[in-house]
């Protein structure tokens, strides 16, 4: 299903860059916008994971460079993918005092799991080793191809949108103002960055959690960091690019329209999911 989702999301990207390449430069436009959606297909496949990874400013753990933490977090995910019989991803941690994490990546046998500085901190081990079987889900669900994509054409849309706004402003040969472009891209990047989220399903947070829940042998561990992050995220709001905060296991605050781009189930009904009140 993921496979399916990742094609149509891909295929109705590069179709919104044809339109738009047509609409605005004929078609000397939508030769160059066909260029550029086999661009955007080749780089969100091969390159959506390094430039997530690139956008949260995330650093490689290893054990020359992070000896403390790579010993915390190292033999509990090496434990927990043993477990779920899938490779052991790639280990990163964010400059981050705010508590979260995220995976992403295009396969299990390419994926990373990142950890903010904030996490390590607040969460113990127990708390700690449910929110990597979380996102170890993730991987395992290969939920993360999706994901990493959305964030990479979410970005791309945020990009084009600033890019609509500059030129909208400029005046044509015979001294009109083309501000009707930029106007038109303000309005359509959030919706479809909108329609973007839509395609990460919120039903896979509840499918991680419960992941989580199963390799761990208790719900416990995950509820407790759920709530922790809760609260954590009221004291320390994390600052993220909204078209990443579905990558998230807890979603960063977001005002104004990046509300809209909400794909997490309430802290509330993921625990009710995982103590079996749902």
């Amino acid at each position: 299903m993921n496979s399916v989702k990742t094609v149509l999301l891909l295929g109705g990207m590069s179709g919104f860059l044809l339109l738009m390449g047509e609409t605005f430069g004929g078609r000397q436009g939508l030769m160059l916008a066909l260029g550029g959606a086999v661009l955007m297909n080749f780089f969100s496949y091969f390159f959506s994971e390094k430039m997530a990874l690139s956008m949260s400013g995330a650093q490689r753990v290893s054990d020359a460079e992070h000896p403390q933490i790579y010993a915390r977090l190292a033999p509990m995910t090496e434990r927990l993918t043993q477990k779920m019989g899938i490779p052991m991803p790639k280990l990163w941690v964010l400059p981050e005092e705010s508590p979260n994490a995220f995976a992403t990546g295009r396969n299990p046998e390419h994926a990373s799991v990142a950890v903010s500085a904030g996490l390590l901190e607040v969460m113990n081990d127990s708390e700690l080793e449910a929110v990597v079987a979380h996102e170890l889900g993730h991987v395992k669900n290969r939920d993360i191809l999706i994901s990493s994509i959305a964030a990479t054409l979410g970005a791309a849309i945020t990009g084009l949108a600033r890019f609509g706004m500059f030129f909208g402003g400029r005046r044509d040969d015979d001294g009109e103002s083309r501000g009707s472009g930029g106007i038109f891209m303000l309005f359509l990047a959030p919706i479809a960055a909108l329609l973007i989220q839509m395609a990460v399903s919120r039903t896979r947070e509840y499918s991680a959690d419960a992941t989580s829940a199963k390799y761990t042998g208790s719900p416990t561990g995950l509820v407790n960091a759920l709530r922790k992050l809760d609260s954590w995220s009221q004291r320390i709001p994390m600052e993220a690019a909204p078209s990443m905060s579905h990558m998230y296991i807890f979603p960063p605050l977001l005002g104004g329209l990046g509300r809209l781009f909400s794909t997490h189930p309430s802290t509330e009904q993921r625990i009710a999911a995982l103590l079996g009140n749902r």
